[in-house]
């Protein structure tokens, strides 16, 4: 049982390779007390964003100029806690939780971080060059500056260590394969664990009961099938590459277009791998991926930006019936971030055409903007249609308030 008079809040950090993404809450009553991004870090042009919510009345703040690296953007972030009175200094706070891209097989929890934990998540590097060095660092500068805090990581891989074999192993030589962690791992697990959850909730159901597919659709972009409140299958494999279409990514192509490209147009491998995570995707087909400038260009008549919807779609499509598949009995269809919260078009697209699979969007509830969980198909669906605002952040706290209220029972 928790400890009710036990320090409660929590930091939440993302650190990106430029940036620091931060939220100060309260995970006993879900209350956020402050929220900041530090960008461009290292730059001249370095831009410190802070919005104070735990006084009334305190307005957003923000400051420029030259922040050499992420110690100097968490000591930054400090001092402007510090000045609402939220100092990381504050014995109301309980610990600092770290999202983490990459954990690996070995991460399939929350783990407080500890030298040997840091170390793991260091070898991991070969499998998230892009995400984890950052991690990293900042889960380095947090404990720098709070020594005798719990520090939490929160691997974006771990809701999806319960994929079986199955659907996580490639059909490659397995002795290759084990040599070099070559396997299918999945990411957006906070986001599709949140999302599964609050589902079943809109629904009236415990996530037992229920099976939801999950369309994680930002910029970067996943799926999910999720039986009973297990992941079983997810559409991101050894990086964030595999999968939907994306905002700059590609998702499934044939492996084979990388040995072309290098023979015949004679491209590196780290130009084949700028041009796949970078280069392609929805920006690729049309040079925007913003789905609101595609939408009013589709708007316009351009057949370049409806091709790249099109394709966009399409994908969608597939993985839809597939985790129908997977799943057998499909309780539900969560549309969440950015994309699936906010594009009324991309919902009703994806869905047209699936009533055979019980599902249907009514256009109405579907143009409704809302910060809301809410059902956007009609009431004679088989299938639950429904927009469910993520919320990550929360997850982190959330789990990492757990972790170290279990440790201190302990």
């Amino acid at each position: 049982m928790t400890n009710p008079t036990a320090p409660s809040r929590i930091l939440v950090l993302n650190s990106g390779s430029s940036s620091v993404k931060y939220q100060l809450l309260d995970a006993r009553d879900d209350t956020r007390l402050a929220v900041g991004l530090v960008e461009r870090i290292s730059e001249e042009t370095s831009r410190l964003v802070h919005t104070p919510l735990a006084r009334e009345g305190a307005e957003r703040r923000e400051r420029t100029g030259p922040i050499a690296d992420h110690a100097a953007a968490l000591k930054a972030v400090a001092e402007e806690l510090t000045q609402d009175g939220l100092g990381l200094d504050s014995p109301e706070l309980a610990a600092i939780g770290h999202r983490v891209v990459h954990g690996g097989l070995r991460f399939t929890q929350p783990t407080v971080i500890t030298d040997e934990v840091l170390a793991e998540i260091e070898r991991l590097v070969p499998v998230a060059p892009l995400h984890n060095p950052a991690n990293i660092t900042g889960i380095r500068t947090a404990r720098a500056l709070r020594p005798d805090l719990p520090q939490v990581a929160v691997f974006d891989t771990a809701f999806h260590t319960t994929m079986p074999e199955a659907a996580a192993r490639y059909a490659i030589d397995v002795d290759t394969a084990d040599a070099h962690r070559i396997r299918r791992y999945g990411f957006h697990g906070t986001s599709h664990a949140y999302v599964s959850r609050r589902t079943a909730e809109l629904l009236g159901k415990d996530p037992s009961e229920v099976n939801v597919i999950v369309l994680h659709l930002g910029n970067g972009a996943s799926a999910s099938a999720v039986r009973g409140g297990v992941c079983v299958d997810t559409s991101m494999g050894l990086t964030p590459l595999e999968g939907l279409v994306m905002g700059t990514r590609s998702g499934d192509l044939d492996p084979a277009v990388i040995f072309h490209l290098h023979r015949v147009a004679g491209m590196s491998v780290d130009g084949i791998d700028a041009l796949l995570n970078k280069k392609s995707g929805l920006i690729g087909l049309c040079g925007d991926n913003d789905m609101r400038e595609i939408r009013r260009r589709i708007d316009a008549g351009d057949e370049r930006a409806r091709l790249a919807f099109d394709i966009y779609i399409h994908r969608l499509k597939k993985y839809l019936g597939a985790y129908c598949a997977v799943l057998g009995r499909v309780d539900a269809v969560a549309f969440t971030a950015g994309v699936g919260e906010n594009a009324a078009p991309v919902r009703e697209a994806a869905i047209a055409g699936l009533e055979e699979l019980g599902m249907a969007v009514d256009a109405e509830l579907n143009a409704v903007r809302s910060d809301e969980p809410r059902i956007i198909s009609p009431s004679y669906a088989r299938v639950a249609v429904a927009v469910v605002p993520t919320d990550e952040e929360l997850e982190i706290a959330h789990q990492t308030f757990a972790v170290v209220n279990t440790a201190t029972e302990n």
